[in-house]
């Protein structure tokens, strides 16, 4: 394992296959490409068993369809709940990590914060014994 990578590389690279699945489905039915490519679909589905002559596959009230819907919906859920319970889990790595970085950016801190304060007490002590030494 590279010791370059962040925590959020870190994880990406753990995730099983089944995971991955679960976030491109996730990913791919979170977006406005998704909307619009079922909703082209939907329309052309209506359209075609509207007007078509011979045979309607699936006719008014399209039941079909929605048993389409119903299933996809019953398969989605699942899969979108597994990919927010993993954004959950990066949340919560991500939060340690902050923690973790702001603990030791403090500890910096408060060294610089003693050392500042030592080089202005010796500075003192010279300006002190300076006119001490005048006077």
């Amino acid at each position: 394992m590279n010791i370059n990578k962040n925590w959020h590389q870190k994880h990406s690279d753990n995730l099983s296959w089944g995971s991955r699945i679960a976030d491109s489905v996730a990913k791919g039915m979170g977006s406005w490409s998704f909307i619009i490519i079922q909703t082209v679909f939907v329309m052309i589905w209506m359209g075609l068993n509207l007007i078509a002559y011979c045979k309607h596959w699936d006719p008014y009230p399209f039941i079909l369809l929605n048993l389409l819907f119903s299933t996809q919906a019953a398969y989605a859920a699942p899969i979108i709940m597994m990919a927010q319970n993993r954004q959950n889990e990066r949340d919560r790595i991500q939060a340690q990590e902050d923690y973790q970085t702001n603990k030791e950016a403090k500890i910096e801190i408060e060294a610089l914060a003693a050392k500042l304060n030592s080089i202005e007490v010796e500075k003192l002590d010279k300006i002190i014994k300076m006119l001490e030494n005048n006077s």
